[in-house]
């Protein structure tokens, strides 16, 4: 059980680290993985989702009804939509956006990466970025997961 040592906690942190441990044993590790960065960016990609997986007023049939309907849709492999549907079951969709962003930490230790957020101005070319990962793929000796955020205040006057 390697997922145990990373530092994920709570709620989410438990339904990550099972959900991690079980696609290790099934060897579904990948698609997994790419299932779960599709359904994070989905969430935060439309205001219904999110309002779907937080809402404590639909039931957990309906909610577990359309999260199946949508992962069918997206062709998400089946562990994904079993345990999403386990979350709906037991009533904890809200914190699936937590249990999203733990597995992506669980696989980025997994995969020997680091996690580094950089801030800029303007947003960075691609030419920028591969720049930037190579310089601190040099400084810390790992490949580095760069979450790029632009904050236009960072200009001086």
């Amino acid at each position: 059980m390697a997922a145990n040592s990373m530092n994920v906690s709570g709620i989410a942190g438990r339904y990550a680290m099972a959900l991690f441990d079980l696609a290790t044993d099934q060897g579904a590790l990948d698609q997994t993985a790419d299932d779960m960065a599709s359904l994070g960016r989905m969430i935060a990609d439309s205001a219904d989702l999110h309002r779907l997986v937080r809402s404590p007023v639909i039931g957990s049939t309906a909610q577990a009804a359309a999260l199946d309907a949508i992962m069918a849709q997206a062709k998400f492999g089946p562990l994904t939509q079993k345990f999403v549907g386990l979350v709906a079951s037991n009533r904890r969709l809200f914190a699936l956006p937590g249990m999203v962003r733990g597995f992506a930490q669980l696989m980025a230790q997994h995969r020997g990466e680091v996690a580094g957020e950089v801030t800029s101005a303007h947003p960075l070319s691609d030419a920028q970025l591969a720049t930037l990962r190579a310089q601190l793929k040099t400084a810390v000796g790992s490949d580095v997961q760069i979450d790029a955020k632009v904050d236009p205040s960072l200009l001086g006057g």
